[in-house]
């Protein structure tokens, strides 16, 4: 079978039914793989042991999976790998012949073998997704989709509601913040991850689905019926607040990132605002390219992300000259849902100290993923193949960024409409905080290795 290129991204938290900044991004070159897959259905025709209660009613030992070889060359591995696989195909083999529950489902056991394949990585961020949840990637990565417009984050073994969006299905339903999402449409959904719960929550638009929901105030079980809607959600938005001080919220580092910025940026901008605050919270990346676009308009060149591969090589990825907000003070938000690329932006600015970062210790995602498409539509690989560093060389993989400003945002303030983050920074641009005359010579001296 023939393994093909779709793009290349690192992924991290996966955080909205919504759509934009469910993955956090790096966008590096690829190849074509090639390798021969075993065909599963070649080792179906192997006939079953019979067995029988024995005398104190328990099921006797089955025979040996010796007396039923299993021909590798039949079973499409190549001759090499034959020892190495000949486990693999006696375990298909027995599994088969003895689970209670018949016919089985091959391609799903196909995909299990697959997603247990990579997990012996132990590498979390390698992974198999799914068509239906390639799918979800894809679309996320547009900016569109068809879901009920909320963002959520995980919750321990379940799902928990962090927003509704603004004029969403999520929210005319009634849907609240800090709601614990447990059942999709009857089905309990303890332990499933989150790649597995949008796709049940999201679907064809005008289909309804119905949601268990746990919340606080409520002994029972809460049941909401939510249409779908076609969603389209900008990458980038943006603002000057009341106080003045410009404001944009990017979403995700998406393909459509950098030119939404740069128009949000020039209405802001029009406006002389005393500083921008960027808003990464629960942004958790996207396109790597997206993340040096995005830094290109707060820096004038220099080395913004330096990736490090299993051989030690590494190499600067700079920022691009012509920037629109170069020289305007800065103040970044960030929160445990702002993985990768977000951490990228974050890192660079705060290394330069080319402004303030306020807010929460951010995911800790450091390492960069290939995203490879299978062939007839049977999915996608993630595949980790380097990590990246802040341009000082520190690697936040598992640490994340650590704001300058730690400010709390709790469920209670959500609920209330409270920001404290926002406020804070708000704050430390008008009081000149943010306002760092040495941020080009800092810029400078950061460009020469």
């Amino acid at each position: 079978m023939v393994y093909k290129i779709s793009r290349n991204v690192v992924l991290g938290a996966f955080v909205l039914f919504a759509g934009a900044g469910m993955f956090a991004g790096g966008f590096v070159t690829g190849a074509n793989y090639q390798a021969t897959a075993a065909d599963p259905n070649q080792v179906l025709g192997i006939p079953g042991l019979s067995f029988d209660p024995d005398s104190s009613g328990t099921f006797g030992q089955r025979s040996s999976i010796e007396s039923h070889p299993v021909d590798p060359e039949l079973a499409g591995t190549p001759a090499d790998l034959s020892e190495t696989f000949k486990p693999f195909w006696e375990a298909w083999t027995l599994l088969h012949e003895n689970f209670y529950e018949q016919p089985l489902d091959d391609q799903e056991l196909a995909y299990g073998a697959i997603r247990g394949m990579l997990a012996a990585t132990r590498d979390r961020h390698t992974v198999y997704m799914t068509p239906a949840q390639y799918d979800v990637m894809q679309s996320d990565l547009e900016g569109e989709l068809e879901g009920i417009g909320a963002e959520v984050e995980q919750f321990g073994d379940f799902i928990r509601i962090v927003s509704p969006l603004p004029g969403s299905a999520a929210e005319e339903a009634g849907l609240l913040p800090g709601d614990i999402i447990v059942e999709v449409d009857g089905e309990d959904i303890f332990g499933l991850n989150m790649f597995d719960v949008i796709t049940k929550v999201r679907g064809p638009a005008g289909t309804p689905v119905l949601l268990g929901i746990d919340r606080a105030s409520e002994e029972e079980i809460l049941y909401f019926s939510v249409e779908r809607y076609r969603i389209t959600l900008p990458m980038v938005s943006g603002e000057v607040l009341p106080s003045g001080v410009g404001y944009v919220k990017i979403n995700q580092f998406g393909e459509n990132t950098a030119g939404q910025l740069s128009t949000n940026l020039e209405q802001v901008v029009a406006d002389e605002p005393p500083g921008i605050i960027v808003d990464l919270r629960n942004n958790p990346g996207g396109l790597l390219s997206s993340s040096i676009s995005v830094l290109s308009q707060f820096f004038d060149g220099g080395t913004v992300v330096i990736q490090e591969y299993s051989d030690g090589r590494q190499q600067e990825l700079t920022a691009r000259s012509g920037g629109l907000a170069t020289d305007i003070p800065l103040v970044v938000l960030i929160n445990e849902g702002s993985a990768s690329a977000s951490e990228i932006v974050a890192g660079a600015i705060q290394d330069y100290k080319r402004g303030l970062i306020v807010g929460e210790t951010s995911f800790g995602k450091g390492t960069v993923q290939n995203l490879i498409s299978l062939t007839d539509d049977n999915g996608a690989l993630r595949i980790t193949f380097s990590r990246w560093l802040t341009p000082d060389g520190h690697w936040v993989h598992n640490e994340g960024v650590i704001p300058d400003f730690p400010v709390e945002r709790t469920l209670d303030d959500r609920t209330a409409g409270l920001d404290p983050q926002l406020d804070t920074a708000v704050d430390l641009i008008l009081r000149g905080a943010a306002a760092l005359p040495n941020a080009s010579l800092a810029l400078g001296s950061w460009s020469a290795f």
